[in-house]
This record gives C-alpha cells, structure tokens and sequence, in this order.
C-alpha cells in the first residue's frame, strides 16, 4: 500500500515554540514509518513541523495520492503528551482533507487513545491504542490481507464496526526488546531545512534521538497512555550505532536525548560512555534525569565521559510539602545535591518547576524561589499543574474542569481547575521567578567570567540586568495584588490570615 506519514504538531501553532526555533524532527512517526516500510509498503512522509497552512497538506495528498495516511504524532514530544488544541484541530482538518481523497486513516498519539470518540468524529478509520507501532504493523497486515476480517484479533486497535459502534480491542502489551525495532527512517526527513534553522538562530545543529521509552514513576500528575509504568531501554550498543550512523551521515552538533529518564538502569551510563570511548565518538548532548538517581555513584562521572553538557532535572517545587503531595518520591536536599554535583562536574543545570498543584500556599512559592535562588539553574522552565485524563490528579480535580480541559498552545498557563490562585497569577508568577533568577545569577562571578572579553556579549548581559531589576519592580506589586484579588474572587485561598504579611520579597525565610 501507498502510506503518507504526518504529525498533527505544527510549530507555527506553538507561539512559544515558534520563537524559541529549536526544531527535532518527529522522531516516533519516522520509526513507525520504517517499521511500515519493513513490512513491504511504499511509503513517503509530509514533515508538519513546518507546514503553516492547510494548502502544504492538501498539496502533497494531490501528489501522493496515498491509500492510507497515518498521523502518527511524535510520542517522545512531551507536548504530544498535552493535548494542544491547536494540534487537535490541525488533526482534524488533516483526516477531513485525507478523507476527501478517498484514503483511509490511522491515527495514533496520547490524545486518541484518551479520547478515541473525538477522532472517530472527525473521520478517523483506525486509532492505535497505547503504543502503537506492533499495532500499526499488524494492522497493515491485515488490511493488505483482508480488509475486516481480523480487525477482533489486534491488540491496542480501536475502530468502527459495520453498525458504526466504536470497538475497543483489549491493550496491548508493551515492546520489551526496543533493539527489535528499526531505526528511524531519516532518509524521508529534509535534514538541511532543520540544519539552516538551527544555525541561523542559534550557530549549531541539534538532532534528537531516543535510548529508552516510558517511566516506572507514580508522579500523581503525570499521564502515562502509551507506556504505563513500564521502562524498556535500548542497549547501549544500539545507541551508539545509532550516533555513528548520523555522525557519519548527518554530523549534528549536538544530540537531545528526548527519553523521560536517562539512563535509569544501573550501569548502563558506565557501559554507554565507555562505548562512546573506544569509538572515539563524543557528541554534546542534553538530557533528562531525577534527582536522586543522580545520586548514585558514578552516574554523573560518566555522563561527564560521555559528552553530556546539560542535565534537566524534574524539580518541580521547593517545597516538600508539594514533592510529598505528588508522591514525585525526591526531595528538595536531593535536588539542591544533584544540581551542585552537575555544576562540579561542568554539566549545566535546568530545572522543571510547576505552580499550581493541589495545596500550594503562598509559603510553598516562596520555598521554590529560595531554592531557585540557592542552585541558581543555568536554565529554567516553567510551567502549572495541568490535569490530564488517567491521573490520580485529573480524578482529584475533574468535579472543577469546566469547558476548556486543555491547553490551546504550550504557553497558555490557563489554570483549568480550582486552583490555589487565579491564571493571571501564574503568569505574572511565570515571568517574575525567570527575571528574579537571572538577577540572583548576575550576582554570581560565574555568570560574569569570560563576559568581559567579549564587549558585545558584555552589554548585553549588563542590559539584561538593568532590564529585569526594572520588571521586578512591576512584577512584584503585581503578584501581591492579584494574589489578593484571588482570594477575594473566591479562588482556593493560597495563603491564611496569619500568613499574609509581606515578607521581603529578596530575602525570603522559611
């Protein structure tokens, strides 16, 4: 058959993403598109990443003329996990232009199998469950064979049945052995148009690849609809074949390791730096870890060895209140432990933060800025706790979700629940802790040395400086008043009576 791969995700509906230009290619659809080509079918791949109108997709279904399109959205994208609406919508008019040419389609990403109904409504024909890639190749085999004779049989599958009844087939296990699967099939991908954006805005290439899929941990907001709580992980072996083979084709620069945990079996960062070692392959990379499997002896020393330049680190809070309350299972020493092991070890620190969670009081941000402050993370992002279907969380919370139950783009901040404060809270939140942050690292010789040298990037430090001293001076009037203008709207009050005088906003205690 005639296969056209495609992601709903388009950067152009991401405002945030847009202007932050660090394209990675949709790394799930480009395994699903070899495990297809594996199995005998022809086919071809319309990158969305960088379509901005409906014309590109209507375009290449008129050349193409597919028997079967696939939306196969890149599972490794923790966007895909949100559930953008803007993604949901391009789906849409992606199936109702994909039908309109006569070809079936199949759908796999979180959004469907959380809400397979919705999809099936704009025209899906076939929507993968779960992980989806034994599905879809099952499922290929038996539409090449019988177009409904054994759809029952398909674990994972959901579809429609001749009365036009949604038929959900029972789950399917997930892949154990990840060597079994073929590489991504990069030679459908326009490496130079990812190469030119990336050197024209940021004077590197970044290319993206995965070593493991899924996360063992019972972080109470964290949905998990492909994976559960499984981890699997490629062996070291295959992931540096898999780094030999783009150096020697692609040569990126620079590797995102997109994996929700990065080396989470013990020794298999030992054995991976060491392979790096006898190839003599060492490619700078970032990743995403915990901290207190950063703990753990000789982890750090051979993410050192092995080219790692910056580790991201789920921190979450400052409070330990809030980390105990999402049963994240870490602690704030761990992560003030692990981010000053990263620094001495020369890997740059970032740390995850998120506002909003059940019970956070005025007392539990101000802990998060202290430690902010302390660590002082090279980078930062932010984000508010955001209810998502399968999560002890959404159960907790789904009595308070009104209309809007996702997120348009990644950059909304709209509280959907009850929340301690209000969604204009949060977004004055959201800017003040990144100004206060590069203030307290102005403050630091650290973020100074070398500066000098280079007058151009000298000035703009200094401006950057002068600049958020002035918005903290906004900000913080701003924050204490719609902390109170919360309460009084009747929001979940953040704060008691008792704890309502102002502390110093620069000098915060516990």
């Amino acid at each position: 058959m005639k296969l056209l791969f495609a992601q709903a995700y388009h950067l152009k509906f991401d405002p945030k993403l847009w202007a932050a230009m660090q394209p990675y290619p949709p790394l799930a659809t480009l395994i699903a598109a070899a495990i297809a080509r594996r199995a005998g079918h022809h086919v071809r791949l319309v990158d969305s990443l960088f379509c901005d109108t409906d014309n590109a997709w209507n375009a290449a279904l008129q050349k193409q003329q597919p028997d079967m399109v696939v939306l196969y959205e890149d599972n490794f994208n923790y966007l895909s996990k949100m559930c953008l609406l803007n993604m949901r919508d391009a789906a849409a008019r992606m199936t109702a232009q994909a039908k309109s040419y006569g070809a079936q389609v199949i759908v796999c990403s979180s959004d469907a199998t959380d809400h397979p109904e919705l999809y099936f409504a704009q025209g899906a024909d076939f929507i993968l469950l779960g992980e989806g890639d034994a599905t879809l190749e099952e499922l290929l085999r038996a539409l090449r064979r019988e177009p409904s004779s054994h759809l029952n049989d398909i674990l994972g599958l959901a579809w429609k049945d001749r009365q036009g009844k949604i038929v959900k087939n029972k789950s399917r296990p997930v892949i154990c052995d990840l060597d079994t699967l073929p590489g991504p099939a990069w030679d459908l991908l326009d490496f130079e148009a990812y190469r030119a954006i990336w050197r024209r805005h940021h004077g590197y290439y970044s290319i993206n690849l995965v070593t493991s899929r899924g996360c063992p941990y019972q972080c109470n907001w964290c949905a998990k609809p492909l994976w559960g709580r499984h981890y699997n992980a490629h062996s070291p072996e295959q992931v540096v074949n898999e780094m030999l083979h783009l150096q020697n084709t692609v040569k990126p620069d620079h590797i995102w390791f997109m994996d929700d945990i990065f080396g989470l079996k013990p020794g298999w960062l030992s054995e991976f730096a060491q392979l790096l070692q006898r190839e003599n392959l060492k490619i700078p990379f970032k990743c995403l870890s915990r901290p207190d499997l950063l703990q753990r002896n000789g982890d750090i020393e051979a993410l050192a060895l092995a080219g790692c330049r910056q580790v991201w680190i789920g921190a979450e809070s400052g409070s330990q209140k809030i980390l105990t309350a999402m049963t994240k299972q870490t602690s704030v020493s761990d992560i003030r432990c692990a981010s000053e092991k990263l620094k001495n070890a020369g890997i740059e620190v970032g740390h995850f933060i998120q506002f909003g969670y059940l019970g956070e009081t005025w007392r539990d941000i101000m802990l998060t800025l202290k430690m902010l402050r302390s660590v002082k993370p090279d980078y930062l992002g932010i984000s508010v706790s955001y209810p998502l279907p399968g999560t002890l969380f959404h159960d907790r919370v789904k009595e308070q979700l009104g209309q809007k139950q996702n997120w348009r783009h990644s950059d909304d901040l709209a509280m959907l629940y009850q929340s301690p404060f209000g969604t204009k809270f949060y977004r004055c939140l959201h800017k003040l802790t990144h100004a206060d942050l590069y203030v307290r690292k102005c403050c630091t010789w650290r973020d100074w040395a070398g500066r000098w040298r280079a007058p151009v990037h000298f000035i703009r430090h200094l401006a950057g400086l002068f600049y958020n001293v002035a918005l903290l001076s906004l900000l913080w009037p701003q924050l204490w008043l719609l902390r109170f203008q919360s309460q009084t709207d009747g929001n979940w009050p953040g704060t008691s009576k008792s704890s309502a005088q102002a502390p110093d906003p620069l000098r915060e205690r516990e």
